[in-house]
């Protein structure tokens, strides 16, 4: 357990120190090195039971258990396909981006493993550092108000949560999971409501959920596209994981109950604003962005429901909206690489010049479409039954991301594979991007065929929510 947590943290170390030329082959080693060792340690990991680990310091504990685990795995093997999503591309030659990106998978990594709320509280913060400093660097922010947006944004979910924080710690006296977990918060009353009022905006900045986006669509279509896929698959899973370990569980009661339908009703205002935003979008990386937003309103929606086998479905659907936008950025990354352009109104007929490519982002198209077969399938029927079944109207206005993802997805691939040909010359796939794409397919596919593996493992960990 220890190497899972410190070797992101040496390589950053060696990241720093090491010549540029070094910098593609160490991230793509070090990155692949984690990996390997997170699935060794899977094949021996008891998923009912919960590893500790105590390294001396006072406020930062170490504890894993299957859910933990599970976006632990997701974080390593979302980084090794980072790297090798961008082998051909001269930001990985950048030692500043390899340092940057082991930085920010040791403070991830250390989000899900924490066993304390400080602890929990520093990792989220360091997660910060390294993602504002690769869009300040490697972006292409022409207008340095919309990093200077993002920036504020998390800056002020980040006082919110330190205030509940230091809060919690002064009524219970107590720091560590298990302890806060044994509380009873219910008798907080009023201020038991703040504290969690401070943690959901701190998580509402960062998934993010209406009308604290506004920060997202202008970050991601300026970001780095290997910027753009950590923030989306990675940072973004961030506070769905705190909603689910920290928050529901310790607040369970008044607290809960009290903030479950605000943050439904925002959830659903972001499934539909997103997608009716992203049906107007031209730009491929701007649609993508704002259909992210449509997706994780969802997500967060299904998760406020608190209930055992939602949240294991929520789970399900956290890990395949990071296939998925890994996927989907990662062709907007290509075509913006190749023509030096998204817009959609100046792409067409690339399928012709670029088979490849055009196939496997046909795959990448109908998994976020959530055709049957795929993981999307299993986990946004069932999000979309719970939330129908909490309420009728809930569910009706949920389901309105099927037709609206559809609308958006499918104009979004015509006109640019087909339609009138504007397009002459498309390198077609690299075999590190052919790669990629093939593996995120596979892992779509498999966990719709197998979705027990994952929501049987995470099930464990989840017992303390209500059945």
């Amino acid at each position: 357990m220890a190497l899972i947590i410190l070797l992101p943290l040496a390589f950053s170390l060696l990241a720093w120190f090491m010549p540029s030329s070094l910098s593609r082959i160490v991230g793509l080693i070090g990155s692949g090195l984690s990996l390997i060792w997170t699935v060794v340690q899977l094949s021996s990991f008891d998923p009912e039971a919960t590893q500790h680990l105590d390294l001396g310091l006072r406020f930062v504990r170490f504890s894993l258990d299957s859910l933990g685990f599970t976006m632990v795995l997701l974080t390593n093997a979302v980084i090794f396909l980072i790297y090798l999503a961008n082998f051909q591309r001269s930001i990985v030659n950048e030692t500043r981006f390899t340092a940057l990106t082991f930085l920010m998978q040791f403070g991830l990594i250390g989000i899900f493993t924490s066993s304390t709320i400080l602890g929990f509280y520093i990792f989220w913060e360091l997660t910060l550092l390294p993602v504002f400093l690769i869009l300040y660097w490697f972006g292409t922010f022409e207008k340095q108000k919309a990093l200077l947006q993002f920036f504020l944004y998390t800056l002020l979910g980040s006082l919110a949560m330190l205030l509940s924080v230091i809060g919690l710690m002064h009524v219970t006296n107590q720091q560590t999971y298990e302890a806060l977990l044994a509380a009873d918060l219910s008798q907080l009353g009023n201020t038991g409501i703040l504290l969690m009022g401070g943690f959901l905006l701190a998580f509402a900045v960062k998934i993010p959920l209406f009308p604290f986006h506004t920060w997202q669509a202008e970050t991601y279509t300026n970001a780095p596209t290997a910027g753009t896929m950590l923030l989306s698959a990675l940072m973004l899973k961030m506070a769905l994981f705190g909603l689910i370990k920290w928050v529901l569980p310790i607040f369970e009661g008044p607290a809960v109950d009290f903030w479950r339908w605000p943050i439904i009703v925002l959830g659903l205002i972001g499934i539909i604003y997103g997608a009716v935003v992203a049906i107007k979008q031209q730009d491929l990386k701007t649609l993508f962005a704002y259909a992210s937003l449509s997706h994780l309103g969802l997500i967060a929606a299904g998760i406020m429901l608190g209930d055992h086998d939602t949240t294991k479905t929520a789970m399900l659907q956290i890990v395949n909206h990071s296939i998925v936008a890994l996927g989907l950025f990662l062709a907007a990354g290509i075509i913006e690489q190749r023509l030096r352009t998204r817009e959609i109104a100046a792409l067409g007929g690339i399928a012709k010049v670029a088979p490849s490519f055009a196939f496997w982002f046909a795959v990448l198209t109908f998994v976020s479409l959530s055709v049957p077969f795929t993981a999307g399938f299993i986990g946004e029927f069932f999000l979309l039954k719970s939330l129908f079944s909490a309420h009728a109207l809930t569910g009706i206005l949920a389901s309105s991301t099927l037709i609206l993802g559809a609308v958006y997805m499918l104009r979004a691939y015509q006109d640019t594979m087909f339609g009138p040909t504007k397009v002459a010359v498309f390198a077609d796939l690299h075999w590190s991007e052919w790669t990629v794409f093939a593996i995120l397919s596979i892992a779509a596919i498999y966990l719709g065929l197998a979705p027990q593996c994952l929501t049987d493992f995470v099930g464990h960990s989840l017992v303390q929510l209500k059945p």
